[in-house]
Formats: C-alpha cells, sequence, structure tokens
C-alpha cells in the first residue's frame, strides 16, 4: 500500500523531461496532410470541451495516436465524454493537474496549466496544485479532491474519509466518474511520456506556471 504524496513534490525539470522527452517521439507522427476529416472532426470536439479553438494542424501526440485508429476513436470520444462529463470542469482540472505532477508528465502538466485556467482556476490556485492537499487555502471540496487524486495513484483507492466529502457534494454519476477520470489521465500520461511525446512551443512542460 502506498502512502499519498500529499505536499509538495521536488522535480529536477531538466532531468525528468530529457527522460521522458528526449530528443524526440519514439513514434513518428503522421504527417497533417495525410489526416482525414473524421479525425480532425474528433480531435476538434475534444478541443472544444477543453475550450479551445479548432485547428488545422492537428497537434503531435494526436497525430501519433491516429496511427492506432482503433485506440484513437475511443479514446477521442473518452475524453469529449470527460470534458463535458458530470464533475465540475474546475474540480476536474485540479485533479488532472495532480496527475499530471504526480506522473512526472511534461505534456499533461503543462497543457493543463492552461486547460485550467480556461476552467475557472486563479493563477493562485493552479499554482498551489504544486503543494498538494496538504497546502493551506483550500476549501474542503477542492482539499478532498487532491487528496483524492493523490490516495488514486498511490494505493488505487479512495480512504473513507475523502469519500465521505465526496459524498456530501456529489452524486453517483460524479462519485463513479472521479476514480475513472484519474485512471484515464494516468494512462494518457504513461502514453505521452512513454512515447515522448514532444511539447508544443507554448508549453514549457514541469516549469509551466500560471
Amino acid at each position: 500500500m502506498g502512502q499519498p504524496e500529499t505536499g509538495s513534490i521536488s522535480i529536477d525539470v531538466a532531468a525528468r523531461e530529457a527522460h521522458v522527452v528526449g530528443d524526440g517521439p519514439r513514434v513518428a507522427p503522421r504527417p497533417n496532410a495525410e489526416i482525414d476529416q473524421a479525425a480532425f472532426d474528433l480531435c476538434n470536439k475534444v478541443r472544444a470541451g477543453a475550450g479551445a479553438g479548432p485547428v488545422t494542424d492537428m497537434p503531435e501526440y494526436m497525430r501519433i495516436m491516429v496511427k492506432h485508429r482503433a485506440l484513437f476513436e475511443p479514446n477521442m470520444i473518452l475524453g469529449d465524454a470527460l470534458y463535458n462529463g458530470t464533475l465540475p470542469a474546475r474540480e476536474r482540472e485540479l485533479a488532472v493537474l495532480r496527475c499530471g505532477l504526480l506522473c512526472g508528465a511534461p505534456y499533461e502538466w503543462g497543457e493543463h496549466v492552461r486547460i485550467g485556467q480556461r476552467c475557472g482556476l486563479t493563477p493562485e490556485e493552479v499554482n498551489r496544485v504544486l503543494e498538494g492537499s496538504s497546502a493551506p487555502g483550500w476549501n474542503e471540496l477542492d482539499r478532498a479532491v487532491l487528496r483524492g487524486t493523490e490516495e488514486l495513484i498511490a494505493d488505487h483507492v479512495l480512504s473513507d474519509e475523502t469519500w465521505n466529502v465526496f459524498a456530501k457534494y456529489w452524486d453517483e454519476q460524479q462519485l463513479i466518474e472521479f476514480p475513472f477520470m484519474i485512471g484515464q489521465y494516468v494512462a494518457i500520461a504513461y502514453v505521452q511520456n512513454t512515447l515522448r511525446v514532444p511539447l508544443a512551443d507554448y508549453n514549457p512542460g514541469l516549469s509551466s506556471r500560471a
């Protein structure tokens, strides 16, 4: 049974990014000109759910994933379902940010620093995620969201204490959705880290701050 990382985490950003980003992707992205319209439609639907505009140049991560069409399509559908799910966007992004940090995932962390602010997180709150659930200033639900993310990644289960806080604020669908969502973003971190997905020019990775 793992002990949750409830406080600040010390990361050697340069060393971590050399390890999980390296010199470039392990699987070359498909050229943008070879992406079909149906794939673009799925990509842009997910982007809309995250509060981003449509693109005509698909992000490299998605151009890598589209090479495995049987996974790309359901992954995009699931991403859209979570972005438009039952959990409030602000609480979702708190959890995803903490997940990205605990997974040492530069791509995921950097992208969701931007998404989190679009979903209502203040710059102070985004940066406080670095300190985790033990940081002063969180309300009861925010602290539980961060603590729940820490528990699931460390111990793969929510404690009764965290569950009981969630049950005060959320309905049954939301209680089901939370661990499912954390599992999805852990999986995405695994894929992005393992395939060494390059960071976009606007994404400074683990050094990103609001």
